[in-house]
């Protein structure tokens, strides 16, 4: 069996109370053995339910604990969560990729494009292998329009700040690297955020919060295709971070990590600055 670590900003949250039966899941299709073993989280009591660390920890049957160190020494592989606390990710890469453990950082990568540059420098510095990835990547649809040029996508969430990447995400996977500049319009609720390149590729993200499903819209054949997102693209992504660990080969290229943040920190800009192109 190898032992998989958790590391949170606060443990009882959405993704680390599902990821462990969708890792046992992902073990039945590989034929793998890896189990969550350890966590730790800086915080001990969750602000989303009020368990502690404790608690979480004997509902999933993970050992605790008490430094960040530790977990790191008895893992063999880690996961970096504190989804919705971006903030958190460089100083918990800061610890454990000097470990050179395979390890897989949740969405939102990093706060920022900076931010996302100095973790990926930390992995080359300790030979440490890492990937990063929004579970919509995953998404099934996405491959019955591999080779679109033109892509529209929708989707919600409590916010654009932690949301939008799940979107951004969906659109480099499509369209690859490349972008330019993002510009942004208001319309009511909705935010609608163009993407420019400088060939013939073009995007656009709407936003609502808690309003849209995720969609897709793009080019092919006689007519568009239009998708709703139904496929179960968290399991997809477990099983891949799982092979990730098990071959320690990232499962796509960092640049477009970096592109996902780039487009996602000019996005947010334009959204201050409605109209106004920003330049990635």
């Amino acid at each position: 069996m190898k032992k998989i670590g958790f590391v949170d900003y606060y443990l009882s949250e959405w993704h680390a109370n599902n990821y462990p039966a969708w890792i046992e899941e992902a073990n039945q299709a590989l034929g793998s053995d890896y189990r969550v073993s350890f966590g730790w989280a800086e915080t001990d009591i969750s602000p989303r339910d009020g368990k502690s660390t404790a608690q979480w920890c004997e509902k999933y049957g993970v050992t605790p604990c008490r430094t960040l160190a530790e977990l790191c020494e008895k893992s063999d592989a880690i996961l970096i969560l504190a989804p919705s606390d971006p903030d958190k990710h460089l100083s918990y890469a800061e610890q454990v990729l000097p470990y050179g453990k395979p390890t897989y950082i949740d969405k939102t990568f990093a706060p920022d494009l900076a931010t996302a540059k100095s973790i990926f420098m930390l992995a080359d510095k300790h030979g440490t292998p890492m990937f990063s990835s929004s579970a919509l990547r995953y998404a099934t649809e996405l491959e019955e329009i591999a080779g679109s040029r033109r892509l529209a996508v929708t989707g919600s969430g409590r916010s654009a700040e932690e949301y939008i990447v799940h979107q951004v995400e969906m659109v480099v996977k499509v369209l690859g690297t490349g972008a330019e500049r993002v510009r942004a319009e208001q319309m009511g609720l909705l935010t609608v955020f163009e993407i420019g390149y400088g060939d013939d590729r073009a995007a656009t993200m709407t936003y609502a919060p808690n309003a849209l499903p995720f969609t897709l819209l793009a080019e092919g054949g006689e007519k568009p295709r239009w998708r709703q997102i139904g496929s179960g693209f968290f399991p997809l992504l477990i099983t891949d971070i799982l092979r990730f660990f098990e071959s320690g080969t990232p499962p796509f290229d960092a640049t477009q990590t970096l592109e996902v943040m780039s487009i996602r920190e000019a996005a947010l800009k334009a959204a201050q600055a409605p109209g106004e192109w920003v330049t990635l």
